[in-house]
C-alpha cells in the first residue's frame, strides 16, 4: 500500500529559481503539536517566514485540544487557524472543504518533535505548490517524506539545537531567517490593557515598592516534569528567609491540586502566598515585573523567556538544551540522573542566588 502511494503521490521536485520567482499569497503550517512549549518555540519560524513574505497570510493546522487556547495570544504572525477535527466523518469533511478552499503557495510540516503522516497528508491534500518538510531527523527516515519537495536530512541532536533553531531550519531551506539580533528581540508583546492589568494586580496585592516579587510554577502537565512540592516548599523557605519577597504561585486549569499542596506547606511554616489563576498573557505580564521566576519543564516557563524575565528551568527527563528558557537572563538545571527529583534544594538557591546578583 505504502509503494503505491509512493507511486501516485511522489512530488515533483522544486528548483531553486522557482522557489525565488513564487508569489507567495498563502501558506500553511500544520503543526499539530500544540501546547504552549511547542508554540512558543517554533515562534522564530512564523516570525522569519512573515519577514520574508510580509503580506501573505498565514494560517495554521491545529489538533483538537482538552483545554482553551487562543491561538493568536500566544503567536501574533497566525491570521487563521484550522481546527483538524476528526471525531466523525462530518468534521472531517468539513475541515477538508476549508483545507481545500484557500489556495496555498507554501505548505510547511515542522516536524521538529516527531514525524506525524498525518500532517504530511494534510499538507498534500492542501494542493500547496511548495511543501516543505524533513527527509531524517537524526537518522529516522521520514516514511512520508515524497509528499514534499523540499526537505533535507537533519542531524539535531547531534548538534544539541535548541527546539527554536530546528524550527528555524525547516524554513532556512527556502531562505527565511533571522538575525541573532531579531531572535533576541523576539518577545511577547503586551497590550495596554494587558499592562495596566499588571500595573494593578501589583499595586493591590503587592504593595510594597521595596519588597522583591518571587513567581514560581509548581504544576507541569507531565508527572515526570514536575519537582516536589516539598522540595518548592523548601526552596521558598530559604529564598523567603534571605530576600523576604512576596512569593506568586502560578496555577493552570491542571496545577490545582499541586497548588493547594504548596501553599499548605508554605502556610505551616508561616509564609504566605498569592495564587495566580490567569490567562497566558496577563501571567506573563505579570512574570515579566517579576525579579525571579523558578518553573518546571512547562509551558509558562517558556512564556518566562518570551518576557526575558529571570527564569530558572528544572529539567528532568527532557533535554534542557532543546527545551531549555534561552532568553539573556535565563537559566536552566538539568537533573544528571534525569529525575527531576535528584536536583537539590541547594543547587536551586544558589542558582536562583546567582542570578538575582547578576
Amino acid at each position: 500500500m505504502q509503494s503505491i502511494l509512493k507511486l501516485f503521490l511522489n512530488s515533483k521536485e522544486i528548483t531553486k529559481e522557482e522557489i525565488i520567482n513564487l508569489n507567495v499569497r498563502n501558506i500553511l503550517v500544520v503543526r499539530q503539536h500544540n501546547q504552549i512549549g511547542d508554540m512558543l518555540c517554533s515562534l522564530p519560524l512564523f516570525a522569519a517566514l512573515k519577514k520574508k513574505y510580509p503580506d501573505a497570510k498565514i494560517t495554521l493546522v491545529a489538533s483538537v485540544t482538552n483545554y482553551n487556547i487562543v491561538y493568536g495570544d500566544v503567536n501574533p504572525y497566525i491570521n487563521d487557524v484550522i481546527i483538524f477535527n476528526k471525531s466523525t466523518l462530518f468534521h472531517i469533511f468539513r475541515f477538508l472543504r476549508k483545507l481545500r478552499s484557500v489556495p496555498f503557495d507554501l505548505g510547511i510540516v515542522p516536524s521538529t518533535v516527531s514525524m506525524s503522516r498525518t500532517s504530511h497528508y494534510i499538507n498534500y491534500i492542501s494542493r500547496a505548490k511548495i511543501r516543505v518538510g524533513v527527509k531524517s531527523i537524526n537518522g529516522k527516515y521520514n516514511k512520508v517524506d515524497y509528499l514534499l519537495n523540499i526537505k533535507s536530512d537533519f542531524q539535531w541532536d547531534k548538534l544539541k539545537l535548541h527546539q527554536t533553531e530546528r524550527n528555524l531550519d525547516l524554513v532556512r531551506q527556502i531562505n527565511c531567517d533571522l538575525t541573532p539580533e531579531e531572535k533576541n528581540n523576539l518577545r511577547i508583546g503586551f497590550s495596554e490593557k494587558e499592562a495596566r492589568f499588571a500595573d494593578d494586580f501589583i499595586k493591590e496585592n503587592l504593595p510594597d515598592k521595596n519588597k522583591k516579587i518571587f513567581v514560581f510554577q509548581p504544576g507541569a502537565g507531565k508527572t515526570q516534569n514536575r519537582w516536589d512540592v516539598k522540595y518548592f516548599s523548601e526552596l521558598i523557605s530559604l529564598l523567603y528567609k534571605k530576600y523576604n519577597p512576596y512569593i506568586l504561585i502560578n496555577s493552570g486549569p491542571i496545577d490545582k491540586e499541586v497548588t493547594e499542596e504548596l501553599t499548605k506547606a508554605l502556610s505551616e511554616k508561616g509564609i504566605q502566598n498569592k495564587i495566580l489563576y490567569k490567562s497566558i498573557r496577563v501571567v506573563g505580564a505579570i512574570i515579566a515585573k517579576s525579579d525571579l521566576f523558578i518553573s518546571n519543564d512547562t509551558g509558562t516557563m517558556h512564556v518566562g523567556a518570551m518576557v526575558n524575565a529571570k527564569v530558572i528551568g528544572l529539567f528532568g527527563p527532557t533535554n534542557a538544551y532543546e527545551w531549555g528558557p534561552l532568553n539573556e537572563n535565563g537559566a536552566f538545571i538539568q537533573s544528571k540522573s534525569r529525575d527531576i527529583n535528584d536536583i537539590t534544594v541547594e543547587e536551586v538557591f544558589e542558582k536562583a542566588c546567582e542570578l538575582l546578583n547578576k
